[in-house]
């Protein structure tokens, strides 16, 4: 009798594969690289922008100006602060799970990006003033008027944006599961006694 020892054979196991080490060190260490330059960034913001000083960096399009912002993108839910923060610690935690199964460069990029902005929001949101859980967002980056952010807002949308087009390009995140059936298992190998 001869064993058959295809590894293609095996029966696939229900569990969702673990990231290779490398995609999820990538990740992670992107995630450390955003919050370092966004915290920062910030403690550059209130040491030197300090009492609505406006540096101009490109005209009226783009400048620097100190904003202390309780609420979410364009300041809405100012009024909501701690939900914020709890919509924050969902997102770190779901990023964190996910980013354990994932299987493509890309997609550990997009992670990290994700990843290190929602900690370095959830950060602020519950160690700054006013108080625990409460904490105002330190904002900065002047667009035009439009809309003040700062670094972990940039990667927020950056690594939205790369998710939107990687699943465009159809690259996923892990490998589907391949279904076995009775017609695709391969034939045993027999033997003639």
């Amino acid at each position: 009798m001869t064993e058959n020892l295809d590894p293609a054979a095996a029966t696939p196991s229900s569990r969702a594969p673990r990231a290779p080490r490398r995609l999820l060190v990538g990740v992670f260490a992107l995630a450390a690289f955003v919050i370092a330059a966004d915290q920062l960034s910030k403690w550059w913001a209130e040491t030197n922008l300090g009492g609505g000083i406006n540096i101009p960096i490109i005209g009226d399009l783009l400048s620097f100006q100190l904003v202390y912002n309780p609420g979410a993108a364009f300041s809405l839910a100012e009024e909501y602060t701690w939900v914020l923060t709890i919509i924050a610690a969902l997102a770190v935690v779901a990023i964190t799970w996910y980013a354990w199964t994932v299987q493509s460069r890309a997609w550990a990029i997009a992670l990290g990006m994700l990843l290190g902005g929602a900690i370095t929001h959830l950060g602020d949101r519950l160690f700054r003033d006013p108080g625990f859980a409460r904490g105002h967002v330190v904002d900065f980056i002047n667009y035009n008027g439009y809309f003040i952010g700062n670094i972990a807002d940039i990667a927020l949308v950056g690594g939205a944006i790369m998710i939107v087009i990687i699943s465009l390009m159809g690259i996923a995140a892990k490998p589907e599961p391949v279904a076995s059936s009775d017609a695709d298992a391969p034939a045993e190998a027999t033997t003639t006694e």
